[in-house]
């Protein structure tokens, strides 16, 4: 696999659903990031990017789901992807709408 060099590269996208925004409270925001990336690659990442500091990040693999299925037969998968969760420092925050 190709080595990721950009912050850019790592990070894809928040991902904001109810449970993540209930989890901001707790200091803790999710992100869809590269399959290849590691713990210290999305650490690195979110530093780097929103100038913040990481104290801890949880990662996990997830699994395409089936896309349709009629009669019997299966039409393909949604694509596997990889979600990270980073705890931040107390005082850091992270503005996810852009704004």
């Amino acid at each position: 696999m190709a080595k990721l060099v950009h912050a850019e590269d790592i990070i894809i996208a928040p991902i904001l659903t109810e449970e993540t925004w209930a989890k901001m409270e707790e200091n803790k925001y999710a992100f869809r990031v590269a399959l290849g990336a590691n713990k210290i690659e999305v650490k690195k990442a979110i530093e780097e990017l929103f100038k913040v500091k990481v104290e801890k990040v949880w990662t996990a693999n997830m699994k395409g789901k089936p896309r349709r299925e009629r009669l019997n037969q299966l039409h393909g998968r949604t694509s596997r992807w990889r979600k990270a969760i980073v705890r931040l420092a107390a005082g850091d925050r992270i503005d996810v709408m852009g704004g």
